[in-house]
Order: structure tokens, then C-alpha cells, then sequence
């Protein structure tokens, strides 16, 4: 589904956007299961506040299952896509379902993903996300905000804003306006992929619309982490069956 534009663009701009990657009927099933309150989606809900005290719920986890997050996870379209951007092939790092509900999701801060990751142990920040809209993701219900072209300043200090990490406010305050705001609103079933170090932030949702997303995290395989028994190397990420959340 990548073209050469979109990988020009992504080593650019930090990111890239890909439309209808999931069907409608893929995103009704992903939707359906938060809703029933199946798995992580449930057990873990639950995430930082934000400097004003208001949270979004976030249910985390590091390992891939036998449920539909990891079927979108290990789904060819989605692996094949970031081995592209990181140039190689990728590992599994962690997934995440992120509930900023309608009138009581709160922020998220300005921050790199990096700026916390590196507290994993990764020696480089050769990471990427894929962000999955469930819902439609607009200005008005808090949709990602990202600084174009931030992910080539390299990692900021990061800090506690609220009880969430966020970028340094001062250094933050002195760079923003060299980069272009942009607000990536987006449809349900489309993706966001973008770097780790990419500058991004979203507003509380006070509309009357939820925005629900789901997030999967890579790292490049040749990226080790450091630990206290040595370096560590992920393996890679396994390509599933494109079907398989149908399953689910």
C-alpha cells in the first residue's frame, strides 16, 4: 500500500498517513470487542492525567496473543508497511487501546515517544508507531496534533507533566514555531504511521463523539535494548494471515 511519495514523505515529514487500511467491517469488530470489555481493553484500562488532572483510559500490553490486536498486529499490511519505514525488518514492541471518550478524555502532552522509550533501553530511535483511528478522529474530539519535520532535532529531555512525560516546556517553547502544526484528522480504518521522535501532542475531548484508537509499536530488529545481563535483541515480529481479524 506504500508508494515511493509516501516513504519520501514519512523521511521527511516524521510520518505518514494511510487511508481505508482497515475495512469498516474490521474497525465494527475491533469496536465491538472495547466495547464488551474483552481482554486488555478491560484489564488494564486506566492511563496518566494531564496537567489540568484529566486522563484518558489506556490498556497496555508487550506480547502478542491469540486475540484480535495481535491478528492486526502480525497482519502483513501493517508489518510489511513498517519494515518499509524503518528499513528493515521490525520486532514487536508493545500494542495499546486508547479510550479519549466523549466530554472526559483528557490530554495528551507535547512529547516524543522516544523521550520514554530510551528509559526501555533502546540504543537508537529506530521506532515507529501505526496509529489506527476507530472512531473519526477530528479537532473537535482531541485527533493527534504533530510537529512536521520534529523527528530531525533528535530526543529531547522529556519530564513529569501532570502525571504523564512530556518535552521539556522550555526547549519546547524555543523550537515550536520553526515546524508546521498539523492537526491529522482522520477516518476510521486509517492509519498514522510516524517516528519516534516526532513531536506530538493531543487536546481533551469535550465533544459528544468518542475517539478511540489503537496503537502498535515496533522496533527496528537491529535495534538492542541495553540490560542489566547485556544488550537484548528482539525477535521479529511474525507476519500473519491478512483474514485473521475477521476471526475474531
Amino acid at each position: 500500500m506504500l508508494t515511493h511519495q509516501h516513504v519520501f514523505d514519512y523521511q521527511r515529514d516524521g510520518y505518514v498517513i494511510l487511508e481505508n487500511v482497515f475495512s469498516q467491517e474490521e474497525v465494527g469488530r475491533m469496536i465491538d470487542t472495547v466495547e464488551r470489555g474483552e481482554g486488555v481493553a478491560q484489564a488494564n484500562a486506566g492511563g496518566p492525567r494531564d496537567a489540568s488532572g484529566r486522563s484518558s483510559r489506556l490498556a497496555l500490553w508487550y506480547d502478542l496473543r491469540d486475540d484480535i490486536w495481535s491478528a492486526a498486529s502480525t497482519a502483513p499490511r501493517i508489518v510489511n508497511s513498517v519494515r518499509i519505514l524503518l528499513g528493515e525488518d521490525a520486532s514487536f514492541f508493545h500494542g495499546k487501546v486508547m479510550l479519549k471518550e466523549a466530554k472526559s478524555g483528557g490530554a495528551w502532552e507535547w512529547h516524543q515517544d522516544y523521550g520514554y522509550w530510551y528509559g526501555h533501553g533502546f540504543v537508537f530511535p529506530n521506532l515507529i508507531s501505526a496509529f489506527v483511528a476507530l472512531d473519526a478522529s477530528t479537532v473537535e474530539n482531541g485527533c493527534l496534533q504533530v510537529l512536521r519535520g520534529s523527528h530531525r532535532i533528535g530526543r529531547l529531555d522529556h519530564g513529569r507533566v501532570g502525571t504523564q512525560t512530556g518535552a521539556e516546556q522550555a526547549r519546547l517553547n524555543q523550537i515550536e514555531s520553526m515546524f508546521e502544526r498539523v492537526y491529522c484528522e482522520l477516518k476510521p480504518g486509517s492509519v498514522l504511521f510516524f517516528h519516534s521522535n516526532l513531536l506530538h501532542a493531543s487536546a481533551a475531548n469535550e465533544s459528544d463523539r468518542h475517539r478511540r484508537s489503537f496503537i502498535m509499536c515496533y522496533s527496528a530488529a537491529s535495534n538492542p535494548e541495553i540490560t542489566e545481563n547485556g544488550l537484548r535483541y528482539r525477535p521479529s515480529c511474525p507476519v500473519g494471515d491478512e483474514d485473521a481479524i475477521m476471526r475474531y
